[in-house]
């Protein structure tokens, strides 16, 4: 073997959505904080995001996480998240399936009934309850950081589409909010193509048209993606995440998830100690809660709680030959969808 680079990661799954866990390979990254080393990566290491994400070590409906030393003397561990657009604060799937892999390969000793941990994300410490039994993680449940409403009905002027109203939102990371009966289409596997459609037409409209900056972490701004929201027929939450370039998120979406109950709280439709079960574009599950509503400056900062399960399916390592001719992958629009104007 002549690789000039060589990375093990542990993949897993969080109610069908895929996170890959790089365990081993990365190296020392800068930054004294994770935010700062967020930040870093979006600026200066995008040909390890490039070389982890697209084809042919990586394809599009998965997101790959780096396994980091914590930054804050609170907690047990660190972690960003890559996709295929940039390198994300934080995801509620991606950590169920850090938290699953970390606890079944051994990497952080596994306590039954309960392990607790804190993991430092760019977006905040996220406090962390794994139910443990026979040497496997049954549930991961994860209180995240605060999260909050920044606006309401705010219309914007999507092309092909007319004037939308989205709701922003910050949930870890930035969401535009939008129902999806209000565009005439439903959460189902056979609409995704339009679902993706139109998120991606939503997407870029909002962040051409609004400043969205998160008021205390530099560089978290702008929106990270689209999600339309909906009801099961028997009156569950149901969402679909739209990522670019063009696919769905086949979990309920942790983040997206909290970003809609600080939406909920804002209208007064959900107060604290409330919980929902959402459910996602393949019915699989996620237990949603609102712990604790405080005030701060007149608007409602939400502690939400996320609950779901995670399963590991796969260990490998990939590398690179000094004579490989795609150092830094690529991507085609018959599986990463049309929206590359969404990657960076």
């Amino acid at each position: 073997m002549r690789w000039t680079k060589t990375m093990t990661m542990v993949e897993a799954h969080a109610e069908g959505e895929i996170g890959r866990i790089v365990t081993g390979g990365i190296g020392r990254l800068p930054g004294e904080t994770i935010l700062e080393t967020l930040n870093w990566l979006n600026r200066d290491g995008q040909a390890l995001r490039h070389f982890l994400v697209n084809e042919p070590r990586g394809f599009a409906q998965m997101s790959t996480c780096l396994l980091l030393p914590p930054k804050h003397p609170d907690a047990d561990t660190a972690f960003v998240i890559m996709q295929g657009d940039k390198t994300h604060a934080m995801s509620g799937s991606n950590t169920i399936c850090l938290v699953t892999v970390l606890l079944e390969t051994g990497q952080i000793p596994m306590v039954e009934p309960k392990t607790s941990l804190v993991i430092d994300t760019a977006s905040g410490l996220v406090k962390v309850d794994a139910e443990c039994r026979d040497g496997k993680c049954q549930s991961v449940s994860l209180q995240l950081s605060d999260c909050y409403a920044e606006r309401l009905d705010q219309a914007v002027d999507v092309p092909g589409y007319g004037t939308v109203s989205v709701d922003i939102a910050f949930g870890g990371i930035f969401y535009a909010l939008v129902d999806a009966s209000s565009l005439g289409l439903t959460i189902a596997p056979d609409q995704a193509r339009a679902l993706v459609a139109a998120g991606s037409a939503i997407h870029r409209a909002v962040n051409a048209q609004l400043d969205i900056r998160h008021p205390e972490f530099d560089g978290i701004e702008g929106l990270s993606y689209v999600m339309f929201t909906g009801f099961t027929a028997d009156g569950e939450m149901q969402g679909a995440t739209i990522m670019p370039p063009g696919r769905v998120d086949r979990s309920p979406c942790g983040t997206g998830n909290a970003a809609r109950l600080a939406v909920m709280v804002a209208r007064g439709d959900a107060q604290e100690g409330d919980a929902f079960v959402a459910r996602s574009i393949i019915n699989s599950r996620f237990d949603v809660s609102i712990e604790k509503v405080q005030d701060r400056e007149g608007y409602p900062l939400i502690t939400p709680r996320i609950k779901g399960r995670g399963w590991v399916h796969g260990i490998h390592q990939i590398g690179l030959d000094p004579d490989d001719p795609y150092p830094h992958g690529f991507t085609m629009s018959d599986c990463w969808g049309e929206a590359f104007d969404l990657l960076d």
